[in-house]
């Protein structure tokens, strides 16, 4: 028979447990994005790390808003995650593809846009933050898809597909974090004001 302190030790790591679960899958894509590296780039073992990471990044939000258990420190962990996938994605595609001027152009616009987009928030709200628009998860989608999708479509074609989604994203995001009066991470879109 098991005594009270067992039973609520139990009881309490598994409440702990599902409290951090969301942030543990988040961490758990940190450590996999920074794994890619060691692989090469869109072999099987390349892809299945690249899976495992955007089934995590749909299921941290997912388990958080159904446990309840949604936090700050999960809406940064997420982003993150987020930024460090396609830092590392990028880093390793780059010599793959094979990017015109006007394509590393607008990428690095879009990055500008982007990293003004942080500055703002850090400046008006002194902390960092990416926001979690329908635009951000649709631009996340079309580049998780990039990498799936070599095989089958020419990569300027999808090149094309993703910075016209992310320069709309990211003139979105800019634009509510300038005119917003407080950090909402969690808005869906400019339209949702």
């Amino acid at each position: 028979m098991e005594s009270i302190y067992e039973v609520c030790t139990s009881i309490f790591c598994e409440v702990r447990i599902v409290r951090l679960m969301a942030n543990y899958i988040s961490s758990a894509r940190i450590i996999l994005a920074l794994m890619l590296p060691l692989v090469n780039p869109l072999s099987i073992a390349f892809l299945a790390i690249y899976l495992v990471c955007g089934i995590s990044d749909v299921l941290d939000g997912y388990i958080a808003r159904k446990t309840d258990t949604a936090s700050k420190l999960g809406e940064k962990l997420d982003s993150v995650a987020d930024l460090i996938l396609v830092v590392v994605l990028m880093t390793l595609l780059y010599p793959i593809v094979n990017l015109t001027v006007q394509s590393i152009v607008w990428i690095v616009i879009i990055g500008v846009i982007r990293v003004v987009s942080m500055m703002v928030v850090f400046v008006k709200y002194k902390t960092f933050g990416l926001l979690h628009t329908y635009g951000n998860k649709l631009t996340g989608f079309v580049m998780f898809a990039f990498p799936l999708s070599l095989a089958f479509v020419q990569s300027d074609v999808l090149i094309y597909i993703i910075c016209v989604v992310a320069s709309v994203s990211a003139i979105e995001e800019l634009f509510i974090d300038l005119s917003s009066n407080e950090l909402q991470v969690n808005i869906k879109s400019i339209l949702a004001k």
